[in-house]
């Protein structure tokens, strides 16, 4: 017995930490295992939260490509709305254009028939007027033959008036007697230059000598007139036959200023029409030098 007591008191002793130690490895994997547990809890969370972000961004892409879709329809349905308008707009501006073009069209026909219809009756009141001095030219008698008694100083001779004198330039202007016509004329000019018909003399001097070809004399003929009877129902006339001597002569920047000198002066008159024409004629011929002063 007393040497088994120290036996048993050893074995008493020994497996003391033996109980402990299993205790402690118990315990050990009491937390390995609720460490586990906690590590697949936040697995779990994590999975959770990233299928919920997954489902989140899944989401916003399908609204961005509901969006992208809406704006492709939106963009497609714009465009098809702006074809369509053009395709409105395109045929009454076409229709317009082609209205306005004929009305141009039309209305540069009707200019040119008032132009021509003018110019027509500028011809016919010439006419008139040289059928109304014919006429006056018939129904006055021939002139008397001059006395014998020389006629005073400056004055016409005997037996020559006015009247009688003026018809017969005007007879022989028109039966083509040129040189008698201007002397007439001239006489008309030197004896009854303050008489109402003096312009006309003046004026018809300087038409005789244009239709002669005489530019000179005729432009000298016209600036007389113009500079001693500037108002008289001949200026017109004058004005636009010196126009027409100066675009003959070659002097077109002259031509083209008397030219608008007379539609300035003469805005409603048939001769403004005429020199209208003759501008138009002008600016479309090459320009040439201009006359020397």
């Amino acid at each position: 017995m007393k040497h088994l007591s120290p036996i048993l008191s050893f074995l008493l002793f020994s497996t003391v930490p033996a109980f402990s130690q299993k205790e402690k490895i118990a315990e050990i994997q009491r937390d390995l295992l609720l460490m586990q547990d906690q590590l697949r809890s936040l697995q779990r969370s994590q999975d959770e939260k990233l299928a919920a972000m997954q489902v989140l961004v899944q989401q916003i892409l399908d609204s961005a490509n509901k969006a992208n879709t809406a704006v492709a329809v939106l963009d497609s349905a714009m465009r098809e709305r702006m074809k369509e308008q053009e395709k409105m707009l395109v045929g009454p501006v076409a229709t317009v254009g082609t209205k306005v073009d004929t009305m141009s069209t039309d209305f540069a026909g009707v200019r040119e028939a008032v132009a021509d219809l003018s110019a027509r009756m500028g011809k016919l009141q010439n006419q008139i007027a040289d059928i109304n001095s014919a006429i006056k030219v018939l129904a006055t008698p021939p002139a008397p033959p001059p006395s014998a008694n020389p006629a005073a100083a400056g004055g016409p001779p005997a037996g020559v008036s006015a009247e009688t004198l003026y018809n017969g330039a005007m007879r022989d202007k028109s039966a083509g007697n040129s040189d008698l016509a201007i002397e007439g004329f001239q006489n008309y000019l030197k004896w009854f230059g303050n008489m109402d018909l003096a312009p006309n003399a003046q004026y018809y001097i300087g038409e005789i000598k244009y239709l002669r070809g005489d530019l000179d004399g005729a432009l000298m003929a016209f600036d007389t007139l113009l500079e001693k009877y500037p108002d008289n129902p001949k200026t017109s006339d004058a004005m636009l036959q010196k126009g027409r001597a100066l675009v003959k002569a070659g002097f077109k920047a002259e031509a083209r200023q008397e030219f608008t000198s007379l539609i300035k002066k003469f805005p409603m008159h048939d001769n403004a029409a005429k020199a209208r024409t003759e501008v138009a004629a002008l600016n479309a011929a090459p320009r040439t030098t201009t006359k020397k002063k």
